[in-house]
């Protein structure tokens, strides 16, 4: 279900399914709802698995899940969680980092990945619908992708804290304890420790977001997780759905490899099969003619 929530609003979060259904099921009805990829998952008694498709004819990757956390164990970890419905309501931003190893398998994850989000205008996207990020970023010496998904919060820069959360809940604040308004407006507030660095993550906004958060003024970006995390190894590429030629293994078996029910295995088969016939056949043609000349000697010698 979390995975089904991060790819809002473009996926099936009331698809019911049945024990008895099967993949080729799902397939059949992935044209008409316009599915255009698949994410399966699967457990053993080793560890969990992700496949990625892509529909209708793959690829397929294949990945292991060495950890993982569901939304609702990030949102416990955290003081105050912040996932307000509406940050679904568009979907995430993709950002890559460290797959550009020149391998042909990287690339392949980076293409399939950046497909399954749609395409970003940077022209003519608002702001105010870039609420998401997923990041994936490929560790080249573990060889494990971290999967990360946070909100983006903005928060006004050169505003004290106070003024801040004043002008965001619209509350009248208490002032009992204070001897004029001023003391309000220019005593410091606490801040967190991400505060200290605005100044590196700083953007100017084109366009006006909220009350505080005006066009051409300075913002700072924060970033909240709000899961799933997970922490993923690419052991397979498979060139169809779920089947075909395995393109990557990081088992080494990797390469021209194919399944051994394939067309090709089972034509090379019957050619061997056809060759041992046509090679039993001379080795009879053979001890036929031999027992021919045995016969023939011995009537010469009765004659």
């Amino acid at each position: 279900m979390d995975l089904r929530k991060l790819m809002l609003p473009y996926t099936s979060l009331k698809l019911k399914e049945k024990k008895r259904n099967t993949l080729k099921d799902f397939l059949n009805v992935a044209g008409p709802m316009g599915v255009t990829h698949f994410l399966i998952l699967s457990k053993t008694e080793t560890s969990p698995f992700l496949r990625v498709a892509k529909t209708p004819q793959g690829p397929t990757l294949t990945f292991k899940m060495h950890e993982y956390s569901l939304a609702v164990d990030i949102a416990q970890s955290q003081l105050r969680p912040r996932c307000p419905q509406d940050l679904f309501k568009n979907s995430p931003l993709i950002v890559l980092s460290g797959f550009a190893t020149g391998d042909e398998h990287l690339k392949l994850t980076t293409t399939l990945f950046k497909n399954i989000f749609p395409d970003i205008d940077i022209n003519t996207v608002k702001l105010s619908s870039c609420q998401r990020i997923v990041l994936l970023n490929y560790n080249k010496d573990t060889k494990l992708i971290d999967f990360r998904h946070y909100s983006i919060g903005l928060q006004p820069v050169g505003v004290s804290r106070r003024i801040r959360k004043f002008v965001q809940n619209h509350q009248v604040p208490d002032l009992r304890n204070l001897q004029d308004v001023s003391d309000f407006v220019t005593k410091a507030g606490y801040g967190s420790e991400s505060e200290a660095d605005e100044e590196a993550a700083t953007v100017t906004l084109t366009s006006d977001l909220s009350r505080v958060n005006r066009a051409s003024t300075k913002s700072a970006v924060k970033l909240q997780e709000i899961g799933p995390r997970m922490t993923l190894q690419l052991i397979k590429v498979e060139g169809g759905l779920c089947s075909g030629e395995v393109m990557f293994s990081e088992y080494g078996n990797g390469g021209n490899k194919k399944k051994p029910n394939s067309q090709e295995d089972n034509e090379r088969e019957d050619s061997e099969k056809d060759n041992e016939m046509e090679g039993s056949d001379e080795e009879n043609e053979e001890e036929d003619s031999d027992e021919d000349i045995e016969e023939n000697e011995e009537d010469d010698e009765q004659d």
